[in-house]
């Protein structure tokens, strides 16, 4: 297996091939062992190259987790986005190829600076360190694109125990340390005490995963809340169509209307198709229904506000009846609520000019959304796949909330990947978490990441179920990345010092 480390087409296209199998780790597949297999060959293929060559080999491999992970972006282009299907397959294989840069640029890092073959054990565990920062990297840079993440194929795995103590980054770091570990004990061997080491770190973090998974964190901050959560399963196509709008406010009345009485009634992501202030009776009217049964209304609805003199517009969450509160969406999807240099892009292709396209980002500095006397962490769609940013968000709260509108990705994975990375910020968090859909997956997920209670996709229908207000923090709220970073940085530091010290380690 010696031609998996050189140069050339057979180890670029096995990396390929390792980085597209990432996604048989993930949802919907959930073959976690896969993720560990895809880092081990990714690491023993940078062995022996040179930084240019494993530039190259970094990239076939991000090109390969990104072309099979996210290839549903295609749905949105073609389909909704009004993009041939030639120009949809040529915009997509740019955006693979420009995300393949996150895997090749640290590749060549590496490769260059930090690759220590003669002290393996500072070898693997600097990889380790270097894999947590470019996962972290991918999901800042430019705003992010945060999927894809190792650690999630852990979500119903072993290590699944650690996600409190460190999040969804210290199962990625132990994963790719695990990885590296098992392609070095064989080159420990001469050295029974690293040997030793060696074995003590790769056995276990898997054995504190297992011993801490379902240990809870937290604890109830009061009694059960009743949930009633809507999925309309109102077709795409319209959505945003004027004529439509009034048979969906209809829908959700007539729904609310039918329903059990309960404590929190959730709608989902823009299920008020029209401006706040546009529908500010229909929510009046709305809220005094479930004032009338004690209840609380959380429903998606897009804001419009004069910010600087200038009107803007932005994607909020607003609570009525029993609680109070509006929501501005921080973290936007690029080119589905924003366009980036939209001067130019705006009127190219359809893609480039989707409705409610030209959202504004809110403040950092919000309140929390307040129903039935305890605080909810509200996510609108793709700001639950941000690690830290949910974070901070949960640490204040007694629930996490996330409403979302997947339509826009068909019947593809995309969907199922999102919830699991929502399951993921429930165990986290160690609360209890809200998911209120337009066509699927609305569920129920406890403080241990596992749904309770879920309505199949593009089914109409109500989702009834229990969730419990949760109080304390885990470590990760408590702590969150930092001690993870400090370590990092501490590991490559000892790697740029391996080299002096090799005949001693």
């Amino acid at each position: 297996m010696r031609w998996i480390s050189r140069p050339g087409w057979p180890g670029n296209l096995l990396a390929l091939a390792a980085g597209a199998s990432t996604t048989l780790a993930l949802a919907p597949f959930d073959l976690w062992p896969i993720a560990l297999l895809a880092i081990a060959v990714l690491y023993l293929g940078l062995r022996e190259l040179s930084p240019r060559q494993a530039l190259w080999r970094g990239w076939h491999y991000g090109f390969g987790l990104y072309g099979a992970g996210t290839w549903w972006i295609y749905v949105s282009m073609n389909t909704y986005g009004g993009a041939s299907p030639l120009l949809a397959i040529l915009l997509l294989i740019a955006f693979f190829a420009c995300l393949a840069w996150f895997i090749a640029l640290p590749a060549w890092l590496w490769a260059r600076w930090l690759r220590r073959s003669e002290a393996p054990l500072a070898d693997a565990l600097c990889f380790a360190a270097l894999w947590l920062l470019q996962e972290a990297f991918r999901g800042w840079f430019l705003t992010g694109f945060p999927w894809m993440y190792a650690g999630y194929s852990q979500l119903d795995g072993p290590l699944a125990g650690l996600a409190p103590l460190g999040g969804v980054w210290l199962v990625s770091f132990t994963l790719a340390l695990s990885a590296a570990l098992l392609c070095n004990l064989h080159r420990l061997r001469a050295r029974p005490s690293f040997l030793a080491i060696g074995a003590l770190l790769l056995v276990a973090p898997w054995g504190i995963g297992l011993a801490l998974k379902g240990h809870a964190w937290t604890r109830p901050a009061g009694d059960p809340l009743t949930v009633a959560a809507l999925q309309g399963n109102v077709e795409q196509e319209l959505k945003w169509n004027p004529e439509h709008i009034n048979a969906q406010l209809a829908l959700y009345r007539d729904m609310s209307f039918s329903s059990k009485p309960v404590d929190l009634l959730v709608w989902p992501e823009t299920a008020v198709p029209v401006f706040k202030d546009q529908a500010q009776g229909y929510i009046d009217m709305m809220g005094s229904f479930a004032a009338s049964r004690n209840s609380a209304l959380i429903t998606g609805a897009p804001v419009r506000e004069v910010v600087h003199q200038q009107r803007r517009y932005f994607n909020g969450i607003t609570v009525a009846g029993e609680g109070d509160g509006t929501y501005l969406k921080q973290k936007l999807v690029p080119f589905g609520e924003y366009v980036p240099l939209q001067d130019m892009l705006r009127g190219v292709i359809e893609f480039f000019n989707l409705p409610m396209s030209d959202f504004a980002r809110g403040p950092e500095d919000q309140p929390l959304l307040q129903a039935k006397g305890y605080q909810i962490a509200p996510y609108i769609c793709y700001e639950v796949v941000y690690p830290e940013f949910a974070a901070g968000l949960a640490a204040r709260s007694d629930l996490l909330l996330t409403i979302s509108n997947d339509t826009w990705f068909g019947t593809s994975i995309g969907p199922l990947q999102h919830l699991q990375m929502a399951q993921m910020r429930a165990l986290e968090a160690g609360r209890w978490m809200i998911r209120a859909t337009n066509n699927g997956v609305t569920a129920l997920i406890d403080p241990f990441g596992k749904i309770t209670e879920q309505i199949p996709q593009f089914q109409r229908g109500v989702l009834y179920g229990e969730v419990v207000p949760m109080q304390q923090l885990t470590p990760y709220l408590q702590w969150r990345s930092w001690p993870l970073a400090v370590l990092c940085v501490l590991l490559m530091g000892w790697a740029l010092l391996a080299g002096r010290i090799a005949k001693t380690v």
